[in-house]
């Protein structure tokens, strides 16, 4: 029941989060780029729930709409890092021999590198930018599904369907998409969770050193930067942000966690 409990949290919380997300210029109460200097660093007003930043821009306006490049870069991320893991992990756990080795030693050599460092490196050389950032993230992001791929399916290879299917005369391109990548969605789905939360907090982290979106658009990661230099005189500027990237992490590791018991559950 507590596992329940706690999926049903952590889903009502992404879709509350994700219905923000793509219905914010309806929700919105400003547009999040309106400048106002007369209304600059409020804390709380009628008209400003979650007060103003320091050229007077509706805090909870830019939230919504910031709320919507990350999930954007998050889903992104994930999705092209599955698809280059999955084919990776497929080739390498099903082909074996050198193929197999080839790819794991190059798993091996980018994952010797700190991936927040690299994702750096990468937009540091290329500039700020969307695009950017998706592909800086997705750089290292595919070896962990790439290993997961990898290993389950060197597991399920030696199952008896496996060898009914070898025995067949099954192409093993066929052997792989119709009887080893049904078997692989639930772990994926699980890594996948996990992976949008660490991509979340990722493109966070890019956008608080200047290197995700380009000004000015909304972002929880650019908020942040921008209202470190007011801790002192204007507190929400950064607790606000930083509570959004917070919840939905938290929101994420719920459903992640449950999804990962009730399968552990299932397979004992």
């Amino acid at each position: 029941m507590t596992n329940k409990l706690w999926l049903a949290l952590g889903a009502g919380i992404l879709l509350l989060l994700v219905v923000s997300a793509l219905f914010a210029p309806l929700i919105a109460p400003h547009h999040p780029l309106r400048q106002n200097l007369s209304e600059d660093l409020i804390a709380f007003s009628v008209d400003h729930p979650l007060g103003t930043d320091k050229l007077g821009r509706d805090i909870l306006s830019r939230i919504l709409h910031g709320g919507g490049i990350s999930l954007l870069v998050g889903v992104s991320t994930v999705t092209f890092s599955l698809i280059i893991g999955l084919i990776v992990g497929s080739l390498s756990g099903y082909l074996g021999g050198w193929i197999d080795h080839l790819l794991m030693r190059l798993v091996d050599i980018l994952l010797a590198f700190p991936g927040i460092l690299l994702a750096i490196a990468f937009t540091a050389v290329l500039g700020p930018g969307l695009d950017h950032v998706v592909i800086a993230l997705c750089l290292i992001g595919w070896t962990s599904y790439a290993r997961l791929v990898r290993g389950e399916i060197l597991t399920l290879r030696e199952r008896d369907f496996i060898h009914a299917a070898r025995a067949l005369g099954c192409e093993p391109w066929r052997i792989i998409l119709r009887h080893l990548l049904p078997n692989l969605l639930p772990p994926l789905l699980i890594q996948s969770t996990f992976g949008l939360a660490a991509a979340i907090v990722a493109e966070g982290s890019l956008s608080f050193l200047g290197l995700g979106v380009e000004p000015p658009t909304p972002s929880w990661g650019s908020m942040l930067n921008d209202g470190r230099q007011f801790l002192l005189v204007a507190p929400h500027l950064t607790t606000y942000p930083g509570l959004a990237i917070m919840i939905t992490v938290l929101a994420l590791n719920l459903v992640g966690d449950a999804l990962q018991d009730r399968l552990t559950a299932r397979n004992q």
